[in-house]
């Protein structure tokens, strides 16, 4: 006889507010344009707290859980989050109920004063299921304007309105810190992804108000004509015709695969059999083990699937204190494999915007080529819904953290030059090593990794893509990569080209010049990006005052002038006007002879002794006199026929 029992172990309930949940609200994209709530179920989907912070229960009133907007926001290059939750003033509705402090205390913010060189929405994607409409509740409050300043501003949902002009210091009666929230109701859609937007506002194409900003965001499934919050009952009626066609189809079907299964059945069991065997075989044979061997990995390290299992032990079963990075795909471990070996594993987010094809396509990529400038594919994982790529470990991180980092040692200027030099031939290799070109398309500080040796190799090659056709100029393509770094041509018209990543590049060499991010809000506004920053200081000849303090009286002057020469041109507005990366080498390595011996790094590799690096003879017939000022043409020569030599 079959038992069973049914058990609970404790109970709460919980008071709520009256005001928490709303009687109704405005409906978009449909005919109706209010919707009574009171005779309806609500799920929460998704709580986001903006300003990429998290918010434990410990901190809500009512013990909510908010996480971070960082993995939902499509462009975080375009966003500056800010926090003040001292800001907040509820000195009217909405009280502490709706949202905490440290909600309405964070923002992300777009700042049009601030993004100059471009002008682009917020916009964050969360998943939602099909056919069921949803309460979208919007937190704002103003912690960053002047009292004289006016917060207005757009607000979209995918592709619908949901205000052309919100008025924040309006609606919220010029109170500074005031919060206020906004309840829309989205209709059912066949869409399974959200778009929530906002956007500067403009007149007649200028944007009027500076400040575009959200500090919090709620999405409630609302329950459907059947009272069901469960998709899978809102056809259930189609379902159980679908099961009684299913059952009379399936019986007869049943009959005849039994026989043929019954038929296969061992000759597949034996296929399995010897498949397994063979491949134990295989893995042993390369490990050096006998079939009783303990090994799980390849000792060629050259593109294995690993295990789900194998992975977890070399990560401590993925554990928070051998996190080594976040990026837009996943969380990247340290890990150990049982041969020692240190690796790098990047693990998939479940949340990933990027997900399964970049998976895909960094895999593809890191097999067709090995660079000792490339950062190496070691293995992969596809299994149990996992998508993890495995690499090879870089024990000192990124060219990003060494510029920005005030607990690792100063770069000195002859080790950066060796760094660029390093990073350019892993791109010169990208862009001409086989028949068609590969376009990184996210060349950054952060994408330049540092092995042991300061070894220099180019790494995240996720959102890679091979050049156009022999008869063609470009690839026509989405815009993906990182803001800042942007190529302004492929921004606009979307043509990719290899000039992208020289445009890049370009950027990149600005950084390690000044040692400062790209885009730094904190700065005074003509400070602010970068790119301008140093454009205009090289176009008026004071390049010096750009210089990273903490190189002073490292760089000499014909070095800096050309660094800058070569930098400024890689930054051109159009592509053809660029060098290509190879020219982009020839240039560095002659910056480098020019910087001569002095100050050598004391981090050199021997390895990846950059100090021999060749002068290119075509650099030597464009240059004028003034590059190779001070230095002695004997020695430029006779290092050249020591390369060519070898």
């Amino acid at each position: 006889m079959f038992c069973s029992f049914a058990f609970v172990n404790a109970l709460e309930v919980v008071l709520l507010p009256d005001e928490l949940i709303p009687e109704g609200a405005r409906a978009i994209g449909s005919k109706e344009t209010e919707q009574s709530l009171s005779q309806l179920a609500l799920e929460t989907v998704w709580r986001v707290n903006m300003g990429n912070k998290t918010v434990s229960p410990q901190n809500d009133t009512l013990w909510r859980f908010w996480d971070s907007d960082y993995s939902y926001l499509r462009y975080e290059g375009v966003a500056t989050y800010v926090s003040k939750p001292e800001a907040v003033n509820y000195s009217a509705s909405p009280t502490k109920y709706i949202a905490p402090s440290s909600v309405y205390g964070s923002a992300t913010m777009l700042d049009t004063k601030k993004e100059s060189r471009m002008i682009a929405n917020l916009t964050w994607n969360f998943d939602v299921e099909h056919g069921f409409k949803y309460l979208v509740r919007f937190h704002f409050c103003d912690i960053m304007s002047k009292p004289a300043d006016s917060v207005i501003f757009k607000v979209f949902i995918n592709d619908l309105s949901v205000s052309d002009s919100l008025d924040l210091k309006n609606l919220t009666s010029d109170v500074l810190g005031r919060p206020y929230f906004m309840d829309v109701i989205m209709r059912a859609s066949d869409n399974p992804t959200m778009n929530v937007s906002v956007g500067p506002y403009s007149k007649d194409g200028a944007y009027l108000y500076p400040i575009t900003i959200l500090n919090g965001l709620e999405i409630m499934k609302i329950s459907n004509s059947r009272s069901s919050l469960d998709v899978s009952l809102s056809n259930s009626s189609k379902m159980k015709l679908g099961v009684i066609v299913g059952l009379a189809v399936g019986v007869f079907l049943a009959i005849v695969l039994a026989i043929v299964l019954f038929l296969f059945y061992r000759r597949r069991g034996r296929a399995r059999a010897i498949h397994s065997k063979t491949e134990v075989v295989m893995v042993n044979a390369e490990e050096g083990k006998d079939n009783n061997g303990t090994a799980m990995f390849s000792a060629s390290k050259i593109g294995y699937r690993f295990p789900l299992a194998a992975i977890q032990e070399a990560t401590d079963n993925f554990s928070e204190n051998l996190l080594i990075g976040v990026g837009g795909f996943g969380k990247v471990y340290k890990g150990v494999l049982r041969d020692s070996t240190k690796v790098a594993v990047k693990r998939g987010a479940p949340q990933s915007k990027q997900g399964l094809a970049e998976f895909r396509t960094e895999i593809e990529m890191l097999s067709q080529f090995r660079h000792r400038h490339l950062v190496s594919l070691i293995g992969y994982c596809d299994e149990k819904d996992e998508l993890i790529i495995i690499y090879e470990y870089m024990e000192n991180g990124s060219l990003k953290n060494h510029l920005y980092s005030s607990d690792l040692r100063c770069l000195s200027w002859r080790k950066r030059l060796e760094i660029c030099v390093g990073a350019a031939k892993g791109l010169h290799y990208l862009h001409t090593s086989s028949e068609k070109t590969i376009i990184h398309r996210d060349v950054k500080s952060s994408n330049i990794l540092l092995d042991e040796n300061l070894m220099v190799k180019v790494a995240d090659f996720g959102l890679s893509k091979t050049g156009p056709e022999i008869d063609q100029t470009h690839v026509s393509t989405a815009v993906k990569g990182s803001f800042g770094y942007l190529d302004p041509e492929y921004l606009t018209r979307q043509q990719l080209t290899e000039k992208s990543d020289v445009y890049s590049f370009g950027v990149v060499m600005f950084e390690v010049l000044c040692g400062r991010p790209v885009i730094d809000p904190s700065l005074p506004r003509e400070e602010v990006s970068l790119v301008e920053w140093a454009m205009k200081r090289h176009q008026n000849g004071q390049l010096e005052e750009i210089v990273d303090p903490r190189l002073a009286g490292q760089v000499k002057p014909d070095t800096l002038r050309k660094f800058g020469d070569v930098a400024a041109k890689c930054l051109a507005g159009r592509g053809v006007d660029r060098p290509t990366v190879g020219d982009v080498l020839w240039n560095l390595e002659f910056v480098l002879q020019l910087e001569g011996n002095d100050g050598r790094s004391d981090h050199a590799s021997p390895v990846n002794n950059l100090e021999t690096s060749t002068v290119s003879t075509a650099e030597l017939s464009m240059g004028s006199v003034g590059d190779i000022a001070g230095v002695s043409m004997s020695k430029v020569f006779a290092q050249m026929v020591r390369e060519d030599m070898r």
